[in-house]
């Protein structure tokens, strides 16, 4: 029996150890993007980046899932995997694009790590479920973080479309996260599956737009070279590991492990990007942080009652 109960530990373990890493790929996005972003514009970028992950990922889907596995799946899965493309692909990625391109990382990352509790205030009109005193007061520490690390209130000029991309894009993310959970927690589909057909539709919609838009510049062979590396590892690899995760772990773990990237951001954006923290910014992004990973430790409490 100890055995039994060692292996699944160790199992486990591995899968969370292969989420964080996927964390860490995603928070070196960051980096790319900011760089990236100086000579492409955002919705193009974004475009072309899910655009050639969906490329690479689907022969290997032909090959091991084939076609057959699409057909006689219920309207209702579709109309989930098209919700899924829209939300995640196409909209949380593409505010995030744009965000980046007139906001600090740090100052973007710090706004985004909002999505959970945004996921309990939803839960709380739409599902009925009442977050705890804890929670509550988790949610009022994190405004505490945002108001410290914002203090004094500067001018939003240049950053009206930003802070507008990232209101869109944390709503995006919130809905995107149940809708994803939902679609792998059945395992009806495949990691694989779920990855290659929601990104599809996500990346034509974001290109399409981008070009229709924003058109398509001259690229160097550095910019070539950041997409290539965007969408082969930190796109169809990445994306295809976390869809696996979440067909193991839960919610809630799936959730606190994501909020890494709230942590790891600023350290790469002050590394590489030469983005600086004054102490009362740390402070305040520290405060957020603690926030919102209190909100969300809490929750197998509430499973409890």
């Amino acid at each position: 029996m100890f055995n039994t109960i060692f292996r699944h530990r160790r199992s486990h373990l591995a899968v969370v150890l292969v989420a964080l890493f996927v964390t860490f790929l995603w928070s070196t996005s960051w980096v790319f993007i900011k760089i990236g972003l100086v000579d492409i514009p955002p919705l193009t970028f974004a475009g072309l980046r899910y655009s050639l992950a969906f490329a690479i990922l689907l022969p290997v889907f032909l090959y091991s899932q084939g076609l057959k596995s699409l057909s006689g799946l219920p309207q209702s899965v579709w109309k989930q995997l098209f919700g899924l493309g829209i939300l995640h692909y196409a909209l949380t990625n593409g505010a995030q694009f744009v965000s980046l391109a007139s906001m600090p990382a740090v100052t973007v990352n710090l706004m985004w790590g909002f999505t959970p509790i945004l996921v309990a205030l939803l839960g709380l009109r739409l599902l009925a479920e009442r977050p705890s005193t804890w929670q509550w007061l988790g949610i009022g520490v994190s405004i505490l973080g945002l108001l410290i690390y914002f203090y004094p209130i500067q001018s939003l000029d240049g950053q009206t479309i930003g802070i507008v991309a990232i209101i869109i894009g944390v709503l995006a993310n919130s809905t995107s996260a149940i809708l994803g959970r939902s679609i792998n927690r059945s395992k009806h589909l495949s990691a694989l599956t779920v990855t290659t057909v929601s990104m599809g539709i996500g990346a034509a919609i974001l290109l399409i737009t981008g070009i229709l838009l924003q058109g398509l510049p001259t690229l160097s062979w550095q910019s070539w070279a950041i997409i290539g590396w965007l969408s082969v590892v930190n796109t169809a690899f990445a994306f295809t590991l976390w869809n696996y995760t979440l067909q193991r772990l839960s919610a809630m773990e799936s959730s606190i492990i994501n909020n890494a990237m709230g942590v790891q951001i600023p350290i790469l954006a002050v590394l590489f990007l030469g983005e600086r923290l004054t102490w009362r910014e740390l402070l305040g992004l520290i405060i957020a942080i603690i926030g919102v990973l209190f909100v969300q430790f809490v929750l197998p409490m509430n499973e409890k009652e």
